[in-house]
């Protein structure tokens, strides 16, 4: 059999070391699965609407590493016409990137299938305003303490690390947080107290959970992000965590994901829905457990290839 070769879409503009290390470990997991696999920014390859895209011919898959949807939606057309296949698919990043897309997705399936394990803490969208007028009244949050109570996790739709997490304590603080946030999309949710400050990152490729870690804060955010100050260590799933995770990533169609739980003061188990990340960085994961999730996601594609 021909060596495979594949094309790796990074982003032009996101070159620390930080960055940089994890596309070099995708490429060096790639020569140990005997695979090609060339490096391409985005800037590189600007997309023509509906315009030929040649030199995707000669790869037998794209591994999307990227956010530029733009570019994504016409890759996604070209490797279509050719029958080569894209991980993540452009569609599950986009629904990832969105926490409320993301929710909704997972909703919706929730109560198409009652049987489903796969918690949600109660969201309610924030309503759209636009950035020049901004909320001229703010009786909606009337809704908002009543279906969620005090204190109230503020999350805009699109962020990474937690930088965009807020907790509002009272209506004071709601208010504030509201207001500064009006002309972005944003939501509220319920807060968990059970699981302030820790919580579960499991990452998963194709049909299985192939590390995990427990992650907690030591400063008193109630937010565990290894980039905001926090501490991790490795952690043991459970059967039933493990196949909340895969549920997870397969509702949004992910192929691999780093999928974060909450701990449940119900279950005493990480079964609450938080988030995922379509392109998870794995180097934190690695330095916990010792596993290369790099590696793991070559031999998926290798084999879905």
């Amino acid at each position: 059999m021909s060596e495979r070769k594949g094309i790796l879409i990074t982003n032009a503009f996101l070159k620390t070391e930080k960055f940089v290390e994890h596309y070099d470990w995708l490429c060096q997991a790639a020569r140990e699965q005997s695979v090609i696999l060339d490096r391409m920014d985005n800037a590189a390859c600007l997309p023509v609407c509906g315009g030929d895209m040649e030199w995707l011919a000669q790869y037998d898959f794209v591994l999307f590493w990227d956010k530029d949807f733009g570019l994504g939606k016409e890759l996604t057309r070209a490797a279509g016409q050719l029958s080569i296949p894209v991980f993540n698919s452009v569609d599950a990043i986009a629904a990832s990137d969105d926490k409320f897309e993301t929710y909704h997705r997972i909703g919706v399936y929730n109560q198409n299938h009652p049987e489903s394990k796969l918690r949600l803490m109660p969201t309610i969208m924030a309503p759209m305003t636009y950035s020049n007028i901004g909320y001229t009244s703010l009786e909606f949050l009337d809704q908002v303490e009543r279906t969620l109570g005090y204190p109230v996790v503020v999350k805009e739709c699109f962020g990474s690390f937690g930088m965009q997490v807020y907790l509002a304590q009272n209506r004071l603080s709601l208010e504030k947080r509201t207001m500064q946030l009006a002309g972005k999309p944003f939501l509220y949710q319920k807060y968990e107290a059970y699981s302030a400050g820790k919580d579960v990152r499991l990452q998963v490729v194709g049909n299985q959970v192939v590390a995990a870690m427990y992650r907690y804060a030591r400063n008193g955010d109630f937010r565990a992000n290894i980039t905001n100050g926090g501490s991790m260590e490795p952690y043991e799933p459970s059967d039933r965590e493990c196949a909340i995770a895969v549920q997870a990533a397969k509702i949004l169609g992910l192929d691999f994901a780093g999928i974060d739980l909450l701990f449940s003061e119900k279950s005493g188990e990480a079964d609450i829905f938080c988030e995922a990340n379509s392109n998870a960085h794995f180097k934190n994961i690695y330095t916990c457990t010792g596993i290369n999730v790099a590696e793991h996601i070559m031999k998926y594609i290798v084999e879905r290839l």
